[in-house]
Protein backbone atom coordinates (compact mmCIF):
# COMPACT_ATOMS: atom_id res chain seq x y z
CA UNK A 1 0.00 0.00 0.00
CA UNK A 2 1.02 3.70 -0.94
CA UNK A 3 2.06 5.69 2.07
CA UNK A 4 -1.37 7.35 3.71
CA UNK A 5 0.04 11.22 3.72
CA UNK A 6 -0.58 10.47 -0.16
CA UNK A 7 -4.52 10.08 0.86
CA UNK A 8 -6.59 12.97 0.84
CA UNK A 9 -8.49 11.45 3.97
CA UNK A 10 -5.58 9.24 5.34
CA UNK A 11 -7.65 8.15 8.41
CA UNK A 12 -10.80 6.95 6.41
CA UNK A 13 -11.08 3.74 4.17
CA UNK A 14 -12.42 3.16 0.73
CA UNK A 15 -14.48 -0.18 -0.08
CA UNK A 16 -14.93 -1.79 -3.21
CA UNK A 17 -17.52 -5.15 -3.37
CA UNK A 18 -17.05 -7.84 -5.98
CA UNK A 19 -17.78 -11.12 -6.86
CA UNK A 20 -15.37 -13.46 -8.57
CA UNK A 21 -15.59 -13.42 -12.27
CA UNK A 22 -16.77 -17.34 -12.24
CA UNK A 23 -18.93 -17.69 -15.67
CA UNK A 24 -23.05 -18.98 -14.51
CA UNK A 25 -22.16 -17.37 -10.90
CA UNK A 26 -21.86 -13.29 -11.63
CA UNK A 27 -23.77 -10.89 -13.94
CA UNK A 28 -26.33 -13.72 -14.57
CA UNK A 29 -28.82 -11.37 -15.80
CA UNK A 30 -26.35 -10.36 -19.18
CA UNK A 31 -25.19 -13.91 -19.23
CA UNK A 32 -28.31 -14.31 -22.07
CA UNK A 33 -26.64 -11.50 -24.47
CA UNK A 34 -22.87 -12.16 -23.53
CA UNK A 35 -22.52 -15.66 -22.79
CA UNK A 36 -21.42 -16.64 -19.16
CA UNK A 37 -18.14 -16.52 -20.42
CA UNK A 38 -18.79 -12.88 -21.87
CA UNK A 39 -20.73 -11.56 -18.74
CA UNK A 40 -17.96 -13.19 -16.09
CA UNK A 41 -15.23 -11.05 -18.82
CA UNK A 42 -17.62 -7.64 -18.14
CA UNK A 43 -17.60 -8.45 -14.40
CA UNK A 44 -13.49 -9.03 -14.47
CA UNK A 45 -13.36 -5.41 -16.23
CA UNK A 46 -15.98 -3.51 -14.33
CA UNK A 47 -13.88 -4.59 -11.73
CA UNK A 48 -10.49 -3.27 -12.95
CA UNK A 49 -11.95 -0.15 -13.81
CA UNK A 50 -13.78 0.66 -10.58
CA UNK A 51 -10.19 -0.01 -8.69
CA UNK A 52 -8.33 2.21 -11.19
CA UNK A 53 -10.94 4.78 -10.60
CA UNK A 54 -10.84 4.72 -7.09
CA UNK A 55 -6.84 4.98 -7.38
CA UNK A 56 -6.99 7.82 -9.45
CA UNK A 57 -9.00 9.49 -6.87
CA UNK A 58 -6.24 9.21 -3.73
CA UNK A 59 -8.87 9.73 -1.77
CA UNK A 60 -8.06 6.88 1.17
CA UNK A 61 -6.56 3.54 1.39
CA UNK A 62 -8.47 0.76 -1.01
CA UNK A 63 -9.87 -2.62 0.41
CA UNK A 64 -11.39 -5.10 -2.01
CA UNK A 65 -13.89 -7.10 -0.45
CA UNK A 66 -14.01 -10.25 -1.88
CA UNK A 67 -16.96 -13.03 -3.13
CA UNK A 68 -16.88 -15.82 -2.56
CA UNK A 69 -13.16 -15.67 -1.50
CA UNK A 70 -10.18 -14.10 -1.83
CA UNK A 71 -8.12 -16.99 -2.75
CA UNK A 72 -9.04 -16.82 -6.59
CA UNK A 73 -6.89 -16.14 -8.71
CA UNK A 74 -8.36 -13.20 -10.20
CA UNK A 75 -8.36 -11.38 -6.83
CA UNK A 76 -4.57 -12.83 -6.42
CA UNK A 77 -3.91 -10.49 -9.87
CA UNK A 78 -5.78 -7.28 -8.27
CA UNK A 79 -3.78 -7.60 -5.37
CA UNK A 80 -0.77 -7.94 -7.18
CA UNK A 81 -1.61 -5.28 -9.51
CA UNK A 82 -2.86 -2.55 -7.33
CA UNK A 83 -1.78 -0.96 -3.87
CA UNK A 84 -4.80 -2.52 -2.40
CA UNK A 85 -5.57 -5.03 0.63
CA UNK A 86 -8.01 -7.96 0.14
CA UNK A 87 -10.89 -9.07 2.66
CA UNK A 88 -13.59 -11.58 2.30
CA UNK A 89 -17.32 -10.91 2.25
CA UNK A 90 -19.14 -12.63 5.39
CA UNK A 91 -22.74 -12.67 5.88
CA UNK A 92 -26.37 -14.33 5.23
CA UNK A 93 -27.16 -11.56 2.66
CA UNK A 94 -26.53 -8.35 1.12
CA UNK A 95 -26.84 -6.17 4.04
CA UNK A 96 -25.20 -8.07 6.91
CA UNK A 97 -21.99 -8.37 4.02
CA UNK A 98 -22.05 -4.69 3.93
CA UNK A 99 -22.65 -3.75 8.04
CA UNK A 100 -19.67 -6.54 8.62
CA UNK A 101 -17.01 -4.91 6.39
CA UNK A 102 -17.85 -0.98 7.09
CA UNK A 103 -17.56 -2.13 10.80
CA UNK A 104 -14.38 -3.50 10.09
CA UNK A 105 -12.97 -0.89 8.14
CA UNK A 106 -14.30 1.79 10.79
CA UNK A 107 -11.64 0.32 13.27
CA UNK A 108 -9.15 2.79 13.81
CA UNK A 109 -10.68 4.89 10.72
CA UNK A 110 -13.37 8.08 10.98
CA UNK A 111 -14.88 7.09 7.93
CA UNK A 112 -15.71 4.55 5.25
CA UNK A 113 -17.54 4.51 1.76
CA UNK A 114 -18.11 1.58 0.19
CA UNK A 115 -18.82 1.09 -3.72
CA UNK A 116 -20.03 -1.99 -6.12
CA UNK A 117 -17.84 -3.00 -9.08
CA UNK A 118 -20.92 -2.39 -11.51
CA UNK A 119 -21.10 1.45 -12.16
CA UNK A 120 -18.60 2.89 -14.48
CA UNK A 121 -20.10 6.25 -14.06
CA UNK A 122 -18.94 6.94 -10.93
CA UNK A 123 -15.86 9.09 -11.10
CA UNK A 124 -13.06 10.59 -8.83
CA UNK A 125 -14.92 13.52 -8.38
CA UNK A 126 -18.25 11.63 -6.83
CA UNK A 127 -16.14 9.92 -3.89
CA UNK A 128 -14.27 12.63 -3.14
CA UNK A 129 -17.72 14.14 -2.63
CA UNK A 130 -19.00 11.30 -0.42
CA UNK A 131 -15.95 11.24 1.46
CA UNK A 132 -16.49 15.42 1.60
CA UNK A 133 -19.99 14.79 2.91
CA UNK A 134 -19.13 12.75 5.71
CA UNK A 135 -16.14 15.24 6.81
CA UNK A 136 -18.35 18.06 7.27
CA UNK A 137 -20.59 16.01 9.52
CA UNK A 138 -23.23 13.67 7.93
CA UNK A 139 -23.67 10.24 9.30
CA UNK A 140 -24.38 8.83 5.90
CA UNK A 141 -23.79 9.49 2.10
CA UNK A 142 -25.46 7.34 -0.73
CA UNK A 143 -25.35 7.62 -4.48
CA UNK A 144 -28.79 6.20 -5.64
CA UNK A 145 -28.59 3.97 -8.24
CA UNK A 146 -31.46 3.89 -11.17
CA UNK A 147 -33.00 1.02 -10.73
CA UNK A 148 -34.17 2.04 -7.48
CA UNK A 149 -30.86 1.04 -5.11
CA UNK A 150 -27.34 2.44 -4.98
CA UNK A 151 -24.20 2.67 -5.52
CA UNK A 152 -21.95 3.88 -3.43
CA UNK A 153 -23.17 4.09 0.90
CA UNK A 154 -20.47 5.92 3.22
CA UNK A 155 -20.92 6.20 7.01
CA UNK A 156 -19.17 7.58 9.89
CA UNK A 157 -20.93 4.85 12.65
CA UNK A 158 -22.27 1.26 10.87
CA UNK A 159 -25.40 1.10 12.50
CA UNK A 160 -26.77 -2.68 11.59
CA UNK A 161 -30.38 -1.61 11.46
CA UNK A 162 -29.47 0.31 8.74
CA UNK A 163 -28.80 -2.78 6.56
CA UNK A 164 -31.54 -5.15 8.44
CA UNK A 165 -35.37 -5.17 6.55
CA UNK A 166 -34.43 -4.37 3.17
CA UNK A 167 -35.60 -6.34 0.02
CA UNK A 168 -31.87 -6.36 -1.73
CA UNK A 169 -32.04 -6.82 -5.38
CA UNK A 170 -34.91 -4.95 -5.52
CA UNK A 171 -36.69 -1.77 -6.83
CA UNK A 172 -37.30 -0.21 -3.33
CA UNK A 173 -34.00 -0.45 -1.79
CA UNK A 174 -33.24 3.32 -1.60
CA UNK A 175 -36.83 3.70 -0.24
CA UNK A 176 -36.42 1.39 2.52
CA UNK A 177 -32.95 3.06 3.41
CA UNK A 178 -34.32 6.23 3.87
CA UNK A 179 -37.30 5.30 5.81
CA UNK A 180 -34.69 3.36 8.24
CA UNK A 181 -32.41 6.20 8.23
CA UNK A 182 -35.16 8.50 9.37
CA UNK A 183 -36.15 6.07 11.89
CA UNK A 184 -32.53 5.92 13.21
CA UNK A 185 -32.27 9.81 13.42
CA UNK A 186 -29.81 9.44 10.87
CA UNK A 187 -28.29 12.74 8.72
CA UNK A 188 -28.14 11.41 5.24
CA UNK A 189 -26.60 13.34 2.20
CA UNK A 190 -27.81 11.69 -1.09
CA UNK A 191 -25.82 12.67 -4.36
CA UNK A 192 -26.95 12.81 -8.01
CA UNK A 193 -28.45 9.17 -9.49
CA UNK A 194 -25.74 6.80 -11.59
CA UNK A 195 -26.61 4.05 -13.31
CA UNK A 196 -24.92 0.75 -12.69
CA UNK A 197 -24.43 -2.55 -14.96
CA UNK A 198 -26.99 -5.64 -14.05
CA UNK A 199 -29.15 -6.16 -17.25
CA UNK A 200 -28.80 -5.78 -21.26
CA UNK A 201 -30.70 -2.43 -21.06
CA UNK A 202 -28.24 -1.37 -18.54
CA UNK A 203 -25.22 -1.87 -21.02
CA UNK A 204 -26.61 -0.44 -24.17
CA UNK A 205 -27.03 2.34 -22.22
CA UNK A 206 -23.77 3.24 -20.80
CA UNK A 207 -22.67 2.30 -24.80
CA UNK A 208 -25.07 4.83 -25.90
CA UNK A 209 -23.27 7.23 -23.32
CA UNK A 210 -19.64 6.45 -24.47
CA UNK A 211 -18.48 4.28 -21.39
CA UNK A 212 -15.86 1.51 -22.87
CA UNK A 213 -16.93 -1.86 -21.17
Amino acid sequence: MRSTAQYLYPQSRLLIFAKAPIPGRCKTRLAGKLGARGAARLQARLTRQTVTTALRAQLAPLQLWCAPSRMHGFFAACRRDYPLTLHRQHGADLGRRMHNALTRALRGSGSAVLIGSDCPALTPDVLNNAFAALRDGADVVLVPALDGGYVLIGVRRSAARLFQGITWGGDRVLTQTRRRLRQLSLTCVELPALADVDTPADLMRMKRSGWML
